[in-house]
């Protein structure tokens, strides 16, 4: 498959890493762009990459590259991920796929009307540990789920792309996403309600947050994060018969323990230096897409459109409370 990079910043330099991991004739990075063609250009040199745009529109129509990968600031996944599909372009587009729920109605609209592949690169949901977590929750063997609690405390405010508002910035876009993630991937419903509290940043984004959701059931997940603070980065997840820690970085893990057993899933070995914790593991969801791609499949089983709509629901739902409760005050 061959992969066109659409950005050229911290996280494609670990995409582009990571699939130096799989098999170099099944997956080829044929082309990337950026809006600066010196960071373009740097990349292309990096991982030999043979064309080079700083023009998104003449990315978009190169016949060469068989899917996207995106992973601009926020604020431009939207409009991004709308003119590759406008050319025919699959898309797998970085985490949070979107702003708010409109935008990402649009974009899944768009590509079932053109049949095309486009899924939120979600990457949890294809670690290996993850997997087994699946098989463990459904076979019972932790009984029935009655509460998680998971936490995402991680220092990244002085990064642009997270606290400026006309970047798509703030904790819920950024880093929330995950523990909302977590929840829907453990429960695997909608919340019944949502309860939020948290603080609103000087530049307008929100800063950190705790929310709470409840089940039908009576279940409940509390959900923390902050992107001014650093601790926290792991998740527990509480049943009737036992329970299952999830060891840090939790939106990656090498490392679980089920009722006190622990399991390990060593990472793909990787020599590169890469900007965020077990990046080498966004090749799990790279192979993943190109087995659905070959397959001709337009949405990822292990990460639906419906996954995507439910958690920028959630999002669109806490970012209203906090602005709201900001407003009061």
């Amino acid at each position: 498959m061959r992969w066109g990079i659409c950005s050229a910043g911290l996280i494609a330099n670990d995409f582009c890493n990571a699939l130096q991991c799989l098999n170099p004739s099944e997956h080829k990075i044929t082309a990337v762009v950026s809006k600066s063609l010196e960071k373009a250009k740097k990349l292309a040199d990096e991982f030999k990459i043979p064309n080079v745009y700083d023009s998104y529109e003449e990315f978009a129509k190169d016949p060469n590259i068989d899917l996207v990968y995106l992973s601009t600031a926020n604020s431009f996944h939207h409009p991004l991920s709308i003119l590759m599909l406008n050319n025919g372009k699959p898309v797998l587009c970085e985490k949070t796929c979107a702003c708010n729920t409109k935008q990402t109605e649009e974009m899944i609209e768009l590509a079932k009307s053109k049949k095309l592949f486009f899924m939120e690169a979600l990457w949890s949901n294809f670690f290996p540990a993850y997997k087994a977590l699946r098989e463990i929750i459904d076979s019972g063997t932790i009984g029935k789920i009655r509460y998680v609690d998971v936490a995402h405390f991680y220092d990244l405010f002085s990064l642009d792309f997270v606290s400026q508002q006309s970047l798509g910035g703030g904790g819920l876009l950024c880093t929330a996403v995950y523990v909302i993630w977590l929840a829907r991937f453990v429960f695997r419903q909608d919340p019944e309600t949502i309860t939020a509290v948290g603080t609103i940043a000087d530049t307008g984004v929100d800063e950190s947050g705790n929310i709470i959701l409840t089940y039908k059931d009576g279940a409940r997940a509390s959900l923390s994060y902050s992107v001014a603070l650093n601790g926290r980065r792991d998740a527990y997840i509480y049943g009737t018969k036992g329970k299952i820690y999830i060891h840090p970085p939790f939106w990656s893990p090498g490392k679980i323990e089920v009722n006190g057993e622990e399991r390990e899933f060593p990472l793909p070995k990787s020599d590169a230096k890469y900007n965020y914790p077990n990046s080498s593991g966004l090749s799990y969801e790279a192979e993943d897409v190109r087995l659905c791609f070959e397959k001709s499949q337009l949405e990822c089983p292990a990460h639906t459109h419906s996954d995507t709509l439910s958690i920028i629901k959630v999002i669109d739902e806490v970012r209203r409370q906090l602005e709201e409760k900001h407003q009061k005050n």
